[in-house]
């Protein structure tokens, strides 16, 4: 038997989490999921598994719609399969080893509520979730002086103490949308490129009133979002407008023009994958760019 690929979907509540990749000391997503898997298989033989993931998203970003995915030996899986010796009704009501991973899973590192595991589900063949995507779609929450402001979603929520024109930031947004160098978007990289294809970039009010960005490309460099959405401020607050919106893209390199706003408002939706058949084709496509190019985290 050769090692099993899982597919994991995730959703976290980023506040309290110093962004996913794993770092000494402080409490990231991927630490704590690790953690949580390194608990639930220390009694089968091989290494821990380490997860790989479609987003590595920042300090305080959000996810609905996370996908990773771990490879495990075959012990391991064999593990999974046997039967939970404290509680054989709780083992009875697990039909699948996955279903028995999650719900292991999320005993550990789901303890503290902005932690979960969706599901887990044997990978097709090919599937790469960093490698494998076609498009992520991030949301941003907007709550300016027009919107109503609900205190229970102020961490999900950036409040802006002034009026925005929601109209005009649409529109610039929509100007910005293609295949070009974001440079003026993205936190420099040492030998990453910041050519990206923004497939969608639009903005709305919601019944509140709240503004909500809808962002999607085929990847995102560094920050690429959150400046994006702190160009649509200045648009709105009436600094820039949308032609000159388009000729700071063009230029390719960072300006003072707009901020970069704050992370809280930022959520990962989803991550769009093709069709099974073509899972290993984008995955091998999307390396040989990242191996040219590498990808910044």
């Amino acid at each position: 038997m050769t090692a099993v690929r899982l597919r994991l979907d995730l959703a976290y509540d980023g506040t309290d989490f110093s962004g996913w990749s794993r770092q000494p000391g402080l409490r990231t997503v991927q630490g704590e999921l690790e953690a949580a898997l390194a608990t639930v298989l220390r009694h089968a033989d091989g290494d821990p598994p380490q997860l790989t993931v479609a987003g590595r998203t920042d300090a305080g970003v959000h996810a609905t719609g996370q996908v990773a995915h771990i490879d495990l030996s075959p012990a391991q899986w064999e593990s999974l399969q046997s039967p939970h010796r404290s509680s054989p009704r709780r083992a009875a009501a697990v039909h699948s080893p996955e279903g028995s991973l999650v719900r292991r899973i999320n005993g550990i590192a789901g303890v503290a509520g902005d932690l979960v595991v969706r599901s887990a589900r044997v990978a097709p063949e090919g599937f790469d979730a960093r490698f494998s995507p076609v498009w992520r779609r991030y949301e941003y929450r907007l709550a300016d002086e027009r919107a109503e402001r609900d205190p229970r979603r102020r961490t999900h929520t950036l409040w802006y103490p002034a009026a925005l024109d929601g109209e005009a930031m649409d529109a610039a947004a929509r100007s910005l949308v293609g295949l070009h160098d974001f440079g003026a978007f993205c936190k420099p990289r040492p030998g990453s490129t910041t050519i990206r294809t923004l497939l969608d970039y639009a903005w709305r009010r919601d019944d509140a009133g709240v503004l909500v960005a809808e962002v999607r490309a085929d990847a995102f460099c560094h920050s690429m979002v959150r400046a994006l959405v702190g160009a649509a401020v200045a648009v709105g607050l009436g600094r820039l407008d949308a032609e000159r919106l388009v000729a700071i893209r063009d230029g390719a390199a960072r300006t003072s023009d707009f901020p970069v706003v704050a992370a809280k408002g930022l959520t990962l939706e989803e991550v769009g994958y093709p069709a099974e058949g073509e899972l290993a084709a984008r995955a091998e496509q999307t390396r040989a760019k990242r191996e040219l190019t590498p990808r910044p985290a």
